[in-house]
């Protein structure tokens, strides 16, 4: 057995309790070879999606999730190309020149699972809570489907990235090894829990939004507090700003932009009666306006710079450039709208909202068209588990929906 086999093995056997094939609600919606495939593979997409799950692996770390997808991949018979680090992969199936993207991401979140089920996470402090083990489940699934394919008009090339919860996001790492070269358009589907199994959100034009790191490092002489006139008082400059610079963004931006600053920490001394030499405040800044994104750092150096001024205090703006929102071109949307009727049935499709979250999928969409979906997955009784949250769990049912709308969507754009 090879290094790589052992180490797929070992993840492999984390899938522990029975697992019983998922309802295939796409039973019947062909083509045939896709309903032969699942019907097949039902049992291993949930397999891989438990395996992945109990041994979760952090940004940049994904090797042994990165080398099951490449085993289940050379199997078949394909051949991937695994990154440099070990982490991430691109596999191309089938052959012409036409070429249409699939993207999955792979790491999890630092995050100490609570959901008590039985293939919970076994890393202490990570866990997969926004549904990257079904992203990567569904994607490989969709891969083994296709190769499977008669005869593809052109390549599908399956994209497994790395990184995707770090910003400004593993994704800029696989447009700059040429994960894009010939491809044409990219899809994208992401777990949403507030839908429920069998449904498919789509949207043309914005459907999430940018998000940058703000980090504002104040300094002060210090002092006592019965004479702040002596000193900077870093104190209640730390306060201006953590009013004052929220309001002045809200009347300096179109308030449609959706642009918000929230702050989330903040430090500064420890004594009652003395002026803190040195204090920091971190936030984020989001935006749902691509234009406005590329426009914020002057203007909030700018406002920062004129709130401290007449305080005397130093301070050091770290502005990080996080990831644009991801923008859904029109005619991709519309594919990935089709694939979910196609994959479903007319009630597959539904329309979805702007989200203020952050996802790094929009860098690919700088460089090529495409869409993201929001895939439900839901039970549709019971409370609805959030992402990001250390109880967030998925209905299982969702896997095969998912495999089937990729298919379709690939297909799709393959013959537009």
């Amino acid at each position: 057995m090879s290094v790589l086999d052992a180490r797929t093995e070992v993840l492999a056997a984390q899938a522990i309790g029975p697992i019983e094939p998922v309802t295939d609600m796409g039973q019947g919606k062909g083509p045939g070879w896709l309903d032969s495939w699942l019907a097949t593979h039902n049992r291993d997409l949930v397999s891989w999606r438990r395996a992945i799950h109990a041994r979760p692996e952090l940004a940049r770390q994904e090797r042994l999730t990165t080398a099951l997808v490449a085993a289940r991949l050379t199997e078949a018979g394909l051949s991937p190309k695994v990154g440099a680090a070990g982490t991430g992969l691109i596999c191309d199936v089938g052959a012409g020149d036409h070429c249409v993207a699939l993207r999955a991401d792979l790491d999890a979140l630092p995050l100490r699972e609570m959901t008590g089920l039985s293939f919970a996470s076994t890393m202490d402090g990570a866990m997969h809570a926004c549904g990257h083990d079904a992203h990567t489940a569904m994607l490989l699934g969709a891969g083994l489907a296709l190769a499977e394919a008669p005869m593809l008009p052109g390549r599908v090339r399956l994209i497994f990235q790395p990184a995707e919860e770090v910003q400004p996001g593993g994704a800029l790492d696989m447009v700059a090894s040429g994960a894009l070269k010939d491809v044409e358009r990219i899809f994208a589907l992401h777990c949403d829990p507030r839908l429920p199994v069998g449904q498919l959100g789509t949207k043309a034009g914005p459907i999430t939004s940018a998000c940058d790191l703000l980090e504002i490092s104040l300094t002060s002489p210090g002092g006592h507090t019965s004479r702040p006139h002596l000193t900077a008082d870093l104190v209640y400059a730390l306060g201006l700003l953590i009013t004052q610079l929220p309001g002045l963004l809200s009347r300096r931006l179109d308030p449609r932009s959706g642009t918000v600053l929230v702050w989330g920490a903040v430090e500064a001394g420890s004594a009652a009666n003395a002026v803190p030499q040195n204090g920091v405040l971190r936030g984020t800044l989001r935006t749902g306006d691509h234009r406005i994104w590329t426009e914020l750092e002057p203007l909030v150096r700018s406002l920062v710079g004129a709130l401290l001024a007449p305080l005397g205090v130093g301070y050091v703006l770290d502005h990080r450039r996080g990831v644009p929102p991801v923008h859904n071109e029109p005619l991709s949307a519309g594919l990935l709208h089709d694939a979910a009727v196609a994959a479903v049935g007319p009630d597959g499709a539904t329309s979805t909202e702007q989200s203020s979250g952050g996802e790094d999928f929009a860098w690919y969409l700088e460089d090529v068209p495409g869409a993201m979906g929001r895939l439900g997955v839901w039970s549709g009784d019971g409370p609805q588990k959030d992402l990001h949250q250390p109880t967030f769990d998925l209905d299982e049912r969702a896997l095969p929906v998912g495999v089937r709308v990729l298919v379709h969507a690939a297909l799709a754009s393959l013959a537009a």
